[in-house]
């Protein structure tokens, strides 16, 4: 009978794991800035929560589960990889659109860039609290540590993009930069 149950419960979680996936590709996106990885984290997650549901003790837990599981990968991924300079620092948002969302995809692009620039693990409590509505509990869990740290963390993220947001907005264009000097012989 424990046999029968178990098959019961694992095919009972196949749905609400597939139902996972948009925000678990949010997160990965958040995390790494690069959407092809992020899609290729996510499919590694799925893929492994579904050979492994049967460990899920907590049912009500999935989500924390599934992004412990998002959060392995990733850190496998940046342990086999060194850290390489992006070239492409336009993401997503320079499609052409209407003209009424240009001013949004300017602004959706200058946070991505900015949380870009912060620093990893920074970027995933951000990206789980603010993103996707964890409780710092929760975020603890699921990147194994301390409350305090992710708070500290949560902290200094907040701070570094209001700083990042700040210098950039405030930043001189080029039509703002005034007189250019001139060489006269």
């Amino acid at each position: 009978m424990g046999l029968i149950n178990c098959i019961t419960n694992c095919v009972s979680m196949q749905p609400r794991i597939a139902a996972s996936r948009e925000r678990l590709y949010r997160v990965a996106l958040a995390w790494c800035g690069d959407g092809m990885l992020a899609d290729d984290l996510v499919q590694e997650t799925l893929s492994l929560a579904l050979q492994k549901v049967h460990q899920l003790r907590d049912k009500e837990r999935l989500n924390a589960w599934l992004y412990s599981i998002l959060n392995n990968r990733w850190k496998q991924y940046l342990r086999s990889r060194r850290p390489h300079e992006d070239l492409d620092d336009d993401r997503a948002c320079d499609l052409p659109g209407p003209e009424l969302m240009i001013d949004r995809l300017e602004i959706v692009s200058r946070v991505r860039t900015a949380v870009a620039a912060l620093p990893v693990e920074q970027r995933k409590v951000l990206a789980l609290v603010d993103l996707e509505d964890f409780s710092y509990n929760d975020v603890a869990e699921i990147l194994e540590i301390p409350v305090g740290t992710v708070m500290s963390r949560l902290h200094r993220a907040r701070k570094g993009l209001v700083k990042l947001l700040d210098t950039e907005e405030n930043a001189p264009s080029a039509d703002q930069a005034g007189p250019s000097l001139v060489r006269v012989k």
